[in-house]
């Protein structure tokens, strides 16, 4: 078993990379391979190619993608479109023509319909479009699941993805600007803190999420990769109680950073998708007693990490 990782180098990648080395005594005849951006140009075709045959993968873990947050979806959304597609056709068919056996993609909550009913499920990815913030993305991922399907109608392979909510930890992208809601104001608290200023939340607060600790979603990407048979992807998150508020993370990276100043909403900024509730329980009909780290202690120990490695962490 030769794993392939694309995007190795990324918040997941890493992840995973952490949990293999953690659980070599399961990992026994696993060969890992994690690609970074470094290694291939995914957007182009020959270079994709090009690095699978040079591996040969029989199995890959698929993340490679461009990816941020609401405000660089708004203002890219095109460019978000165009890059993943790209990627997306250029690793399934370099996987077909190697012939990898199984493939788990990537996908995300955000690909849902914006206008829904909740908890939404696996069977509702294409009943509508999504949100208006990033529909380039979001669609693009959702051809994966297409792909996917069409892999295994035409070919009869197990090509497959999981569907994460809102992913955070150690090594994630910790950019204001760019990056994601957990991770930017984790940063914008640190430098609020240290300059002695009031913390600015974009946004009311309201919005709900469901957030999945780093290293829990990499261990079950390993199980999906070694066990999961279906074609049809699988949400993985945390089960629907244990959604927070924006308002509520923030305050909880306010206590995990010790932040005492006072917290401000500017509410001139756009909430985006005001919540994208998930229903956890087909990975629950398969994985009932899997262990999800609370959400508190997951975010005192990224927080804790962001601080240490302030000099060298993406942002």
């Amino acid at each position: 078993m030769k794993v392939l990782v694309t995007g190795g180098s990324g918040l997941v990648g890493l992840s995973i990379q952490q949990v293999v080395e953690e659980e070599r005594t399961g990992c026994e005849g696993e060969d890992w391979i994690f690609l970074s951006s470094k290694d291939a140009n995914l957007t182009s075709l020959k270079e994709t190619q090009d690095v699978f045959q040079k591996h040969q993968p029989t199995h890959v873990i698929h993340l490679a993608a461009m990816v941020g947050g609401l405000f660089k979806n708004l203002n890219r959304n095109l460019d978000f479109w165009r890059n993943n597609i790209h990627i997306n056709d250029n690793v399934l068919q370099a996987a077909h023509e190697v012939g990898v056996v199984k493939v788990v993609s990537c996908l995300s909550t955000c690909i849902f319909p914006d206008k829904t009913t909740y908890p939404i499920n696996e069977t509702m990815i294409h009943n509508g479009p999504p949100h208006e913030s990033n529909f380039g993305y979001a669609y693009a991922k959702r051809m994966l699941d297409v792909q996917n399907r069409l892999y295994f109608q035409q070919h009869g392979h197990c090509y497959t993805a999981v569907i994460p909510t809102n992913v955070f930890g150690p090594h994630d992208n910790f950019s204001i600007e760019e990056g994601h809601v957990l991770p930017g104001l984790i940063h914008k608290t640190y430098i609020a803190k240290k300059e002695r200023k009031p913390l600015v939340v974009w946004g009311s607060g309201t919005p709900k999420r469901q957030f999945i600790y780093s290293l829990d979603l990499a261990r079950l990407f390993l199980w999906v990769l070694r066990e999961y048979p279906e074609v049809e992807p699988i949400i993985l998150s945390v089960g629907e109680e244990d959604e927070v508020s924006i308002k509520e993370a923030a305050e909880a990276v306010v206590e995990a950073l010790d932040f005492e100043g006072k917290v401000v909403y500017d509410t001139h900024k756009s909430d985006g998708q005001l919540k994208k509730t998930a229903c956890n329980a087909k990975l629950r009909n398969y994985r009932p007693d899997f262990y999800f780290t609370p959400f508190k202690q997951a975010l005192k120990e990224t927080c804790d990490w962001f601080v240490t490695n302030y000099d060298t962490a993406r942002k």
